[in-house]
């Protein structure tokens, strides 16, 4: 039997959009990068964004609350009491249940680095009244995409871009993993674009899902920087004249090919990769409301078969309009904790050797010994954070809109999650952003990663299991929407 209709995947709803500029004050604590050899933001290379949208069901009254709200922005985590904090805002000032609001990150490692433990360091005394500001824009921007409401189409399509690549390098010459591009293992490349139309057919905004840490300013860097998202979005918005909002894949181990520098027009080169890419799979979307079909044959100089687009069915718009979902967790067993006395110690010991070594005028080795140091305050920032028990209760949202299934996680997992998600659900483009919440966990990394010495190991408290453990949760959760 020949195929004779195709699909377009569309959701039918009501959609609002705000975006705020979150983008810190010059001179705020910065450092990220363990390597890195300043504190203080010395300027701006792009600003930073919030984008806040609202989605509500088709038919609801104007001033009806929405369905759930989404937030993202370009930091690179915040901690929890800071992550439920945001939440709160959100929830109070647009009237929705803190069980659905979620939040994500770009993750840049530019944007400046504003957990506790900081605000004692040179830049850190402007890190709490920039959360404060942080949190009246987040409220601000939730009302405004509240406000604007309005029935909207959103239309899906898949494009690819290489600018990311394995990031799980095998050094032979020394026996060891490092952490940079991998040009022997391959690397997720799916750009996957939603393009939001209204009700008179004009776009409205263009939303891009894309994995790749955001690294490719390092520790040479000292201007807060959204990394190559902020160029990405000026691309985009400077072609088709409405907001962009990128949304941050599973990105554990894949980053840029081009990366680890303090270049910003590198980094803005790698934005621009991905969203020209975005702006072919824009092209490639047929107009709202309508599928793919077979028209039939046309007798020419060969007899030639005709397809063209057709308005959806009646059964095909009932189908699209579709909102459902909710916020999940699922319990994941948790390693060995380290000692944090033996992390305290070593933090002071290797804050002592980055003062004899500097001293001293080595500053590769105090830089070195700084990077440890970093590691260690790492470790006990994250031990503050966990809950007592064997297991983490790491969270996790599905909400399916129309054809479409939204998805969102917390922690840093391998690529290996939308990839093996995509290809358990392939009749529905699935928009998957992790980095939402549960920054202590650091990584999920798949079970036969564990062992072998990369890096993403090291910070992270999940056992061997907890990657495939959340990949069943979600796939049970997307199923239920989807039967």
């Amino acid at each position: 039997m020949s195929t004779t209709h195709l699909n377009n995947p569309t959701s039918r709803l009501r959609f609002g959009l705000a975006r705020m500029n979150i983008t810190p004050p010059v001179g705020i604590y910065h450092r990220l990068w363990g390597a890195a050899r300043h504190d203080r933001a010395t300027g701006v290379h792009r600003p930073l964004t919030c984008e806040v949208m609202a989605f509500g069901a088709l038919g609801d009254a104007p001033g009806t609350p929405p369905h759930h709200l989404r937030a993202v922005l370009d930091l690179p985590g915040l901690v929890e009491a800071q992550h439920e904090e945001l939440v709160r805002v959100l929830a109070e000032s647009c009237g929705v249940p803190h069980s659905q609001v979620v939040i994500s990150f770009s993750h840049t490692h530019s944007s400046g680095w504003f957990v506790p433990d900081r605000f004692n360091l040179p830049g850190g005394e402007l890190i709490p009244g920039y959360l404060r500001d942080l949190n009246e824009k987040g409220r601000q921007a939730g009302e405004q995409a509240v406000a604007a409401m309005q029935e909207v189409s959103i239309s899906y399509a898949k494009g690819q871009s290489n600018m990311a690549g394995n990031r799980d390098y095998w050094d032979a010459e020394r026996g060891l993993y490092a952490c940079g591009f991998n040009p022997d293992a391959p690397a997720d490349d799916t750009v996957m674009v939603a393009r939001v139309t209204n009700a008179a057919g004009e776009l409205a905004a263009v939303i891009v899902n894309y994995a790749c840490h955001p690294t490719t300013l390092a520790w040479d860097n000292s201007l807060i920087s959204p990394d190559y998202v902020g160029a990405l979005r000026e691309t985009v918005e400077q072609a088709t004249g409405v907001t962009s909002v990128f949304l941050q894949g599973a990105c554990g181990d894949l980053g840029p090919r081009h990366g680890f520098v303090g270049d910003t027009a590198v980094a803005d080169s790698n934005g621009r990769q991905v969203g020209f890419a975005a702006l072919s799979a824009l092209e490639s979307i047929d107009p709202p409301l309508s599928d793919f079909a077979y028209t039939g044959p046309v007798v020419s100089g060969a007899t030639l078969g005709t397809w063209a687009p057709t308005p959806l069915s009646d059964a095909r718009l009932a189908a699209t309009a579709t909102l459902a979902g909710a916020c999940h967790h699922v319990d994941l067993p948790i390693r060995e904790r380290p000692d944090r006395a033996q992390l305290e110690r070593d933090l002071a010991e290797w804050n002592a050797k980055s003062d004899a070594a500097a001293a001293q005028g080595d500053l590769q080795a105090a830089g070195d010994a700084r990077a440890y140091a970093e590691r260690a305050r790492r470790w006990i920032a994250r031990l503050d954070d966990l809950p007592p028990g064997d297991t983490f209760p790491v969270q996790f949202s599905v909400h399916r809109l129309g054809d479409a299934i939204w998805i969102s996680c917390g922690g840093e997992p391998y690529n290996l999650l939308q990839v093996d998600l995509r290809r358990r659900f392939p009749n529905h483009p699935l928009l998957i952003s992790p980095i939402s919440g549960d920054l202590q966990v650091a990584y999920l990394l798949p079970q036969d990663r564990y062992g072998k010495g990369l890096y993403q190991e090291e910070p992270s408290i999940l056992a061997p299991g907890c990657l495939e453990g959340l990949i069943e949760a979600i796939s049970a959760q997307v199923e239920a929407l989807v039967r």
